[in-house]
């Protein structure tokens, strides 16, 4: 029986898990997955739980509660032996070990691509994990807190000051919401008004959101800067060093939240720890059928998908001729990957990935939203409902959808709750600080050093002393015998008396 080994449990990871339990004959093949996390981050719902519109769990889904037939190994993946196909596993505990496979299916997603700018490293935060966008909404209502005891003054305008990088979906997603997040809170904050709050966005290049219209671009913009967010186009971040901004533009001003979301790139961990071929942009070598390799040469048993892949478009709509990292793609190469090597395995032929892209939909707070499908646009209210709709049934398995629409509903009712918890970040700060323990030990005093001692005047010389007579020791003795038979003859004679006495 082969054995599978998967490498990631993001997007393409855990669909291709998935798809495989769903078609493989039972003891047709083993199926591993390998991740240091238990759960896939659903991003298109990263915006809505930085805004506080999802619940942070419910833009996850667990692995072991939806992965019945699959062996799980909470792990990284240190390197991949293709040539030997062994794979090197690292637990959290314990030490390394060596998994052989018969396939291995890469599927390790991407991480956030930075620049060498000062200060971000320290300052800035993505937005690729659930932990980065609940990160985002605890600052964003801790900073509230803050400023709403303080004076109108530097440090409260930097509290109220929030800093995007990045003018992508992902970037005017988060923008969006975090603005309709702020405007929202005005009411539960009657010390901060609408005019104290400041929005950023940085975009290096002269529009935002490429993947649609011009026109529609600029509807965007336009919406934003009437809800008080200002969008600077053709600028770059220069520093960021102790939370100051400073733009190319010559504009500084201090933030105290900087999200970075200024592009992605192949997971470094991966892809440079193995011995597959790798693309001048650092992915892995992937053709239209998704196996590893390239037109000329196939790796075989080697699969890939993803945001890790360079996978050629065959619609034409790629970049560079490429499929662009993003979910919709990562999606449905994960359920045609399952495909592929369930027909391998039988004898039959792989598929080509050729998915046009059917249109672009973002939600840009509460009410508003954008939707772009070749030269069809809609914009607002109705393409707001379309964005929820859309990602509300993509979430895979039924308990997921239940669960985001109903806290959709619950939010319609009653609201956002604005609760920080950034305590999370350091649970056992309240216990530490109010612990008893136990007092050091008292060490006893080193003994004094003894004074020393003055000299002795020199004593006069003593006289001899008259010697008495020396006595023999049968004298002494003698003596002794003497009185000792004298106290005796008192002792009878007073007993004598007494008994005379008493008889008469």
């Amino acid at each position: 029986m082969p054995k599978i080994l998967i490498v990631g449990g993001g997007y393409a990871g855990f669909y291709t898990a998935w798809k495989l339990e769903k078609w493989l004959r039972s003891g047709e093949a083993e199926v591993t997955i390998v991740d240091p996390l238990p759960y896939m981050t659903y991003q298109p719902f990263l915006p809505e739980v930085a805004a506080g519109s999802i619940e942070a769990r419910h833009a996850v889904v667990a692995h072991r509660r939806h992965l019945k037939t699959t062996n799980m190994i909470s792990a990284k993946v240190s390197y991949i032996n293709h040539a030997e196909k062994t794979a090197t596993i690292t637990p959290a505990v314990g030490e390394p070990w060596e998994f052989a496979y018969d396939i291995v299916v890469v599927t390790a997603g991407a991480v956030s691509r930075t620049f060498p700018i000062p200060g971000v490293a320290d300052q800035a935060i993505g937005l690729k994990t659930i932990e980065e966008a609940v990160a985002i909404r605890d600052r964003v209502l801790t900073n509230f807190d803050k400023a709403a005891g303080l004076p109108a003054g530097p440090e409260r305008e930097r509290l109220l000051t929030f800093v995007v990088v990045g003018g992508g979906f992902a970037g005017i997603e988060v923008f969006a919401e975090l603005r309709s997040f702020a405007t929202s809170l005005l009411k539960s904050y009657p010390e901060i008004s609408f005019d104290d709050v400041h929005f950023h966005l940085i975009e290096a290049m002269g529009r935002i959101m490429p993947e649609v219209s011009l026109k529609t671009s600029l509807w965007v913009i336009e919406n934003l800067a009437a809800r008080g967010a200002q969008i600077h186009l053709d600028t770059q971040l220069k520093s960021a060093v102790d939370g100051v901004i400073e733009l190319s533009t010559g504009e500084t001003f201090a933030t105290d939240l900087i999200v970075w979301t200024a592009g992605v790139m192949a997971n470094p961990k991966i892809v440079r720890h193995t011995d597959l071929p790798i693309e001048e942009r650092g992915r892995l070598q992937v053709r239209a059928d998704l196996r590893v390799g390239t037109e000329d040469d196939i790796i075989a048993d080697a699969w890939s998908a993803g945001d890790v892949a360079c996978v050629p478009d065959l619609s034409g709509g790629g970049v560079g001729g490429n499929c662009v990292p993003n979910a919709q793609h990562a999606v449905r190469q994960g359920k045609l990957l399952a495909q592929n090597i369930v027909a391998v395995i039988r004898g039959e032929g792989p598929k080509e990935y050729n998915h046009k892209n059917l249109g672009a939909v973002a939600g840009l707070g509460v009410g508003v939203g954008v939707f772009q499908s070749g030269n069809i646009a809609i914009t607002g209210l109705p393409a707001w409902f379309a964005h929820r709709g859309y990602h509300g049934l993509a979430m895979p398995s039924w308990e997921r959808k239940l669960r985001v629409v109903w806290g959709w509903v619950n939010n319609f009712f009653l609201g956002r709750d604005i609760v920080s918890i950034t305590a999370m970040q350091a649970p056992r700060a309240a216990f530490e600080e109010f612990a008893s323990r136990p007092k050091p030990p008292v060490e006893a005093p080193a003994p004094a050093a003894a004074a020393p001692r003055a000299p002795r005047a020199p004593r006069a010389p003593r006289k001899p002393a008259a010697k008495a007579p020396a006595k023999s020791v049968q004298a002494d003795a003698v003596t002794t015998s003497a009185a000792t038979d004298s106290v005796v003859e008192e002792v009878v004679a007073e007993r004598a008396a007494a008994e005379a006495s008493a008889s008469k």
